[in-house]
């Protein structure tokens, strides 16, 4: 082995918390879990292998990409370069620094936030040699891609196409805009998906125990628990930044942290309880059961608020939501039914600002799309109100299931197929357009709801200006203009 790569390979060793290939297997110990000088707990609980890692199951099948660049299982000789797109904290980094535990490559990581174009045309340079003087792959981890600028991407392409490096990028943005086309067409794209809520708790009881984490020297009571997972978020980073920091504070109220420093405690664990979480994160627990009466409750709150016309108490619910780790989705889908069945025609575009909230929240995650649901949610209660749209359907649902659906008048029915003209079908009809102001004087509805009125603008916001025009058009249509 060249002095290069095993300067290259005991830097990666040293930076993952790797083992280095030139040195025999060594026994783990455990290590004091308080220990001055040791590495966080998200970094010290990093899997090993593919099989450590939590959720992404779609990704880790037998055969899969990943598993094929990680070494663990047979594929092609010509590896893919892949894009790992997903939010914050699930697992794109840990996935890079498995695949760099693969035998025969050397793993090379460069950030976009500091790296430059002579930095990637050196390791591109370095690459080459590597493959063509000692016959070995370079895997190149390149974190957070979109920041890179399109003249960055493009000193990418050479070694990508030509496969002197294979390139590992992660991103949390879609890389469908923050990507440039190239260098997407020649990478497979994965996305990663936000983890379960029970992903992320079997990541805390395994940190829990595993020696590499508190090996045993704390529980972790269910309140506190459920407290954690409900501040990750998804997150799986988070929850055990979390898990640690509330580690520390129980710790440190057990009074015995600098008895920890010499060795595992002899006497038993710490319980890690609610009100230890909650210092920790100098974030109070939101009761709020997402299965129960709260969850019911909160949301019933937030949207009369809404319909209600008071802005800061359904800024309060959603907030209250948000922090307890209610769905973000769950919350844009009630915002976009409020649109229209409490705020409807009195201003159209509250559909549209709604909408556009769901799809930013799917576009950019958490905890960013607290504020176009914010957006929305202001929108929404501070519109005029018309519940007009909502109760005309509920009132010809109710008359269609009591019977009132008679045959469609013959005029309007369709006049195309072959024998429709026998039937009469289509006679009589007369198109809107040919008529003066494109409204024509006929019957639309079946006879026995003729002269029905469902919809009822109501005097507020836009409806306001509308009623005019509604009743002039049933005035025409239904031949009572004057």
């Amino acid at each position: 082995m060249s002095e290069r790569h095993a300067r290259v390979i005991s830097v990666s060793a040293s930076l993952f918390d790797l083992p280095d290939p030139d040195e025999p297997d060594r026994e783990e110990t455990p290590a004091p879990s308080r220990g001055r000088g040791r590495a966080p707990l998200a970094v010290r609980m990093r899997p090993r292998t593919l099989d450590e890692v939590v959720g992404q199951k779609h990704l880790l099948r037998a055969g899969s990409p990943l598993r094929v660049l990680a070494g663990t299982d047979a594929g092609p000789a010509g590896a893919n370069s892949i894009i790992l797109w997903g939010p914050p904290g699930t697992g794109k980094t840990t996935i890079a620094h498995v695949i760099a535990r693969g035998h025969g490559t050397t793993f090379v990581e460069l950030s976009a936030i500091t790296a430059g174009v002579k930095d990637v045309r050196r390791v591109m340079d370095e690459a080459l040699t590597d493959r063509d003087l000692h016959g070995r792959s370079t895997v190149l981890f390149l974190d957070e891609i979109h920041r890179f600028t399109k003249a960055q991407q493009d000193a990418l392409l050479p070694g990508v196409e030509n496969g002197w490096v294979i390139l590992v990028a992660a991103t949390t943005e879609n890389p469908s805009f923050s990507v440039i086309s190239p260098l997407l067409s020649r990478s497979l794209m994965l996305t990663l998906q936000p983890l379960d809520r029970s992903d992320i708790a079997d990541l805390l009881d395994r940190a829990v125990t595993d020696r590499r984490g508190l090996n045993g020297e704390v529980t972790l009571d269910e309140d506190a628990k459920n407290h954690l997972l409900d501040m990750a978020g998804g997150d799986a980073r988070k929850a055990l930044t979390s898990l640690d920091a509330a580690a520390g504070v129980a710790f440190s109220h057990d009074g015995t942290e600098s008895d920890r420093e010499a060795g595992p405690r002899a006497v038993g664990p710490v319980t890690i309880t609610v009100e230890h979480a909650e210092e920790a994160l100098n974030r109070a627990a939101v009761r709020y059961d997402k299965q129960g009466d709260q969850h019911y409750d909160v949301i019933s709150a937030f949207i009369k608020s809404i319909r209600g016309s008071d802005v800061d108490a359904a800024m309060h619910y959603l907030a209250r939501m948000l922090e307890a780790g209610e769905d973000p989705r769950f919350i844009a889908r009630r915002l976009i039914i409020s649109a229209s069945e409490d705020v409807g025609m009195a201003d159209p575009t509250a559909l549209q600002t709604a909408v556009a909230a769901a799809q930013a929240v799917q576009l950019i995650g958490m905890p960013e799309g607290r504020i176009p649901l914010a957006q929305a949610v202001t929108h929404l209660a501070t519109s005029p109100k018309s519940n007009a749209s909502y109760t005309a359907i509920n009132e010809a649902i109710a008359d269609v299931r009591a019977g009132k659906a008679g045959p469609v008048p013959t005029h309007l029915r369709d006049g195309h197929y072959k024998g429709a003209a026998a039937l009469g079908h289509g006679d009589g009809y007369l198109y809107a357009h040919d008529q003066p102001n494109a409204v024509a004087s006929q019957q639309y509805p079946p006879d026995e709801l003729v002269g029905r009125d469902y919809y009822r603008p109501t005097p507020y916001g836009h409806e306001r200006d509308l009623s005019p025009r509604v009743q002039r058009l049933r005035d025409i249509i239904r031949g009572d203009q004057p």
